[in-house]
């Protein structure tokens, strides 16, 4: 058996990785039992801080700006302004404390790091995580900008010269920086009061390694790229490591719908996951969890923005472009240098505007600024040459003394000199071809808004109105929530270029309503509402941490977190034992799709396992045994034949027998069947439209299956064939379900609920009543039943209430009380049931039959 010692995620993920130094004090570790969490995870080894309800933001840089003095060799630290890290405080109440983890952007001597820890976290309430620079450059310019960053903007590595082929030594340094991070956090963290918000792409595997080191902890997720289409993502050989350890998150954010609904897509396909909306919020269920979705745009500072409109150097700035300019229409772009940004798409739409529209030569002049690029390569520099070759024949075509039509600055500036041509700019153009947020449009607006005093440095009334056009791909994460736009499709050029036509030609007034609108949302969508309804949403995320019991289920970076209520358990066979064993009239019963018989077995028909095991059962005098199913009664019929003490209850207790030699009872609910002459022309059309669809036809029911069509669309249709099912058959005497990869019409009150409370009841009037019912089944529909044998009402007559076990097949919410991890586990508790004087258990059972209480 494995020490608690080598139970942690990267020892089971690599044993390249056991030679990582230690973490710098004593973390304590929640696992007690093998699988299992107590509430000793809550002890006295964890840090404690006066500091109530902090916010631990984790990045992969501080938002710091760091330089060593040479001749002093001293260090000098300064908080970086522009970070939107250190912006999203605003968002917070004054008297929360925000404590940064991060990495800094320099080397620091492993002499000093213990000195530069202390400093900052004293002085910044920062907690540096140092990262060699060998392992630095493998996870962030590695694992991250080769593999992830490409992949997450739908470039995938087709051959060895368009893209860099999967790397299992990045990834381990992805998984070692990721550690080193959750080692800081676990240093600085009050785990009863904190939250913690992760942020992008670097840190994504960082969520399980926390929640593995402390089940309860408060921990959001923000992704701050674009994530890809499930048919890019599945591309990624390590994509269920990384959407599993996103899930060990509470609250997981996005900018737009269209990246949260890929990664619910990808969920769906990969991990068989659901989603659905509750009072408004998307939510996941994983293991008993409810993981949150947050779709939410980041916002800019407006604060800063406003401050930066007024300072001189911006005036200067302003006045000496406005000079340069005399009179002609400045378009404006910033972008990184990167492949993605589509640059130089965007200067072939400047040259075809040229070409169509000869009257704008000489009067319109594109600036494009080009920030520094993030990472080098040969891509990059291939981008950064075609930018400088279509300039080039751009202005050597339509340039003339004086005046050149386009005008790269590829060298840093100022922040006011940016500003200044936020402000005069005509139209701001982004073009890129696939981008996370991209803030300049946010910029551009509230920077052409201004202030009094950039109106004064303009000469214009503080009354007069204001204007602004934008140009944005539809690409970006920004567009949905800029609708006053000219969106386009940047590979379009010759669309770009009418869409530059329209925005330099567009009348004032239509100006002045577009930049009214954009700027009304920008200004009441800042960085810090952005903070404050991220926070909030965690909070609520939460709320039920500790109204649920946590067991720490898997190992390496399959390790999840199963919560469940108190008192949900699992069934232990010594537990129902004793209680069958000392019962004298016993009732039975058993779902068979997915509880006697697995959901993913071709043959389902009974096994000769189950057959001797239900016959044993039966052969009991004590046991009134049921099998109750959704299957028609011929086929239940037929393959339980041998069992001649069995009885059965078909199509979900539409027809019922008692033993083989009893007749079929049908259920007196239901008559008139006229309603499948309305739905099953509706079923036909969902069954033409979803490949891998088809109808199965009951006496009592139409069941609409999807199992083998795609998972995500077959889900989909599911939800639309339900909707329009209640719809037309809203006044008919039948209830419409969705369950396990089915949506099922059926005459209403004729229920698996109803079989168990008619099967008690006659036993009670028949002076049987049972001291002791057993129910086990793993669907919906099932879950009446629970309902039903733990009901009061049938049992009020009786002196002594029995003893119920209503268990459900499956680690999930449930009705019942306990439950069993799959068809297995029923067969080996069922045949210990049947023959109670073997004691001995099957060892893949009795290592995982771990009864929270026996610990």
């Amino acid at each position: 058996m494995l020490s608690s010692s080598c139970l942690s995620l990267l020892e089971l993920s690599s044993t390249d990785m056991l030679d990582f130094p230690p973490t710098p004090r004593t973390v304590p570790r929640v696992m007690t039992a093998s699988g299992i969490f107590s509430d000793k995870d809550r002890d006295s080894e964890v840090s404690s801080s006066k500091c109530r309800g902090r916010k631990i933001i984790v990045a992969n840089f501080l938002p710091l700006h760091s330089k060593k003095d040479p001749d002093s060799g001293k260090w000098s630290f300064s908080f970086d302004e522009d970070s939107l890290l250190l912006q999203l405080k605003d968002g917070f109440s004054p008297d929360v404390d925000v404590i940064y983890v991060g990495s800094l952007k320099v080397d620091v001597d492993i002499r000093e790091q213990d000195e530069v820890s202390q400093k900052l976290l004293e002085e910044f309430n920062c907690a540096p995580t140092f990262i060699p620079t060998y392992l630095q450059k493998q996870f962030y310019h590695g694992f991250c900008k080769q593999h992830l960053w490409p992949l997450f903007h739908y470039m995938m590595p087709i051959s060895p010269y368009h893209g860099s082929r999967f790397d299992r030594h990045l990834w381990q340094a992805y998984l070692s920086a990721n550690k080193r991070f959750a080692d800081k956090v676990m240093e600085v963290i009050n785990l009863e009061e904190d939250y913690v918000w992760i942020h992008d792409y670097h840190l994504m595997v960082l969520p399980t390694f926390l929640r593995k080191r402390y089940s309860r902890i408060k921990l959001g997720f923000f992704l701050h790229s674009l994530f890809p289409s499930s048919e890019i993502y599945r591309t990624l050989p390590v994509r269920d490591e990384i959407l599993r350890a996103l899930l060990n998150a509470d609250l997981i954010g996005f900018h737009t719908f269209d990246y949260a609904r890929h990664f619910l897509s990808c969920c769906s396909r990969l991990l068989g996951l659901e989603y659905e909306s509750k009072r408004g919020y998307l939510t996941l269920e994983y293991f008993g969890r409810t993981i949150y979705i947050k779709i939410l745009p980041v916002g800019v500072h407006m604060g800063r923005l406003e401050s930066a409109l007024n300072q001189p150097h911006t005036s200067i700035k302003v006045k000496e472009i406005k000079e340069n300019l005399k009179g002609k229409k400045l378009i404006l772009g910033v972008d990184d240098m990167d492949i993605f940004k589509g640059i130089g798409l965007k200067l072939l739409a400047m040259e075809q505007l040229l070409n169509q529209h000869p009257e704008l030569r000489g009067n319109v002049i594109l600036v494009q600024i080009l920030n520094p690029a993030r990472s080098n390569g040969n891509d990059v520099q291939e981008a950064k040459r075609e930018t400088y070759e279509i300039t080039k024949r751009i202005n050597k075509v339509f340039g003339s003394p004086g005046y050149e039509p386009v005008i790269l600055i590829d060298h840093p500036i100022s922040p006011h000199e940016k500003i200044a041509y936020y402000v005069l700019a005509e139209c701001c153009i982004v073009n890129a071809l696939r981008d996370g947020m991209n803030l300049v449009p946010y910029e551009y607006i509230v920077c052409r808004q201004g202030t009094s005093k950039m109106d004064e440095v303009l000469e214009v009334s503080p009354d007069s109105p204001r204007t602004s056009t934008i140009v944005v791909s539809e690409f970006i994460g920004c567009s949905p929530s800029l609708s006053g736009a000219v969106r386009v499709n940047p590979w379009d050029f010759d669309a770009v270029a009418d869409a530059l036509y329209a925005a330099v030609s567009m009348p004032a007034l239509e100006k002045q309503l577009r930049h009214e609108k954009h700027y009304r949302y920008v200004s009441s969508h800042d960085v810090a509402y952005w903070a404050r309804s991220f926070s909030q949403d965690l909070e609520r995320a939460c709320r039920e941490h500790y109204s649920k019991r946590c067991w720490g289920i898997g190992f390496g970076l399959g390790f999840r977190i199963l919560s469940l209520s108190p008192s949900f358990r699992k069934l232990s066979i010594e537990h129902i034992g004793s209680a069958y064993r000392s019962a004298s009239r016993r009732a039975i019963f058993l779902d068979y799709d997915g509880t006697v018989v697995s959901e993913t077995s071709l043959v389902k028909s009974p096994s000769p396992e189950v057959i001797s095991i239900i016959n044993n059962l039966c052969m009991d005098s004590k046991n009134t045994v049921f099998i109750v199913s959704g299957r028609g009664k011929d086929s239940l019929g037929a393959w339980f034949a041998s069992c001649k003490n069995l009885g059965i209850a078909a199509e979900h207790g539409y027809y019922l027998r008692w033993k083989k030699d009893s007749d079929w009872e049908v259920s007196s609910l239901a008559e008139n069947f006229d309603w499948k002459r309305i739905a099953e022309p509706v079923m036909k059309l969902y069954t033409e439209a979803t490949d891998g669809s088809y109808i199965e036809t009951k006496d009592s029911a139409l069941v609409w299956h999807h199992q083998d069509a795609d998972p995500y669309f077959g889900s989909c249709q599911a939800m639309e064939l339900l909707d329009h099912l209640e719809n037309v058959l809203a006044n008919e005497p039948v209830v419409v379900k969705r369950g396990q990869q089915i949506v099922e019409v059926k005459p209403q009150g004729v229920t698996k609920g109803l079989v168990a409370e008619r099967v008690l009841s006659t036993m009670i009037s028949s002076n049987k009543a049972p001291d002791f019912v057993l129910c086990i089944g793993d669907d919906r529909s099932d879950e009446d039943m629970f309902e039903s044998i733990s009901s009061k009402s049938y049992s009020s007559s009786l002196a002594s209430p029995p003893k119920i076990f209503a268990c459900t097949v499956g680690q999930k919410p449930s009705k019942a009380k306990y439950y069993l991890d799959d068809t297995t586990d029923v067969l080996t508790l069922l045949q210990s049931l049947a023959t109670p004087s073997t004691r001995k258990l099957r060892p893949s059972f009795e290592t995982r039959v771990l009864f929270e209480d026996d610990i």
